[in-house]
């Protein structure tokens, strides 16, 4: 939210130099009446406010910044309720390449126990 505001902010401050580098009108002082009013140097450092807050957020977020950002949901687990096998939930993660070391001990524990260099290389 801080950073949206410090984007209109700073667009604002972008537009009244434009119009002050064009027109030679400062936009900010004819809403208040002349530049060292009160409201208009409140708004002078509002905009230079928001413009220092977003070039930190760039500095600390390495060269980027989000004007609206949203917060990632987490990720349920499957359950054993879920309407797909946990089977086929196995299959999909090995095809995707992140086979579940643990399923796969569970699954094949019952079977023979031998090594796999000894199964390759022929010795018993």
């Amino acid at each position: 939210m801080f950073t949206f505001i410090a984007f209109l902010l700073t667009m604002l401050g972008c537009i009244n130099w434009l119009m002050v580098g064009l027109l030679q009108y400062d936009f900010i002082a004819g809403l208040f009446g002349f530049q060292a009013s009160i409201f208009s140097r409140l708004c002078y450092i509002l905009i230079g406010a928001g413009a220092l807050y977003l070039l930190l957020r760039i500095i600390i977020n390495k060269g980027t910044f989000k004007i609206f950002e949203r917060r990632k949901k987490r990720q349920e687990s499957p359950n054993k309720n879920s309407a797909i096998p946990q089977e086929t939930l196995a299959a999909a993660n090995i095809e995707a390449g992140r086979e579940n070391i643990s399923h796969y001990d569970e699954a094949h524990s019952n079977e023979n126990q031998d090594n796999l260099f000894d199964e390759h290389f022929g010795q018993n």
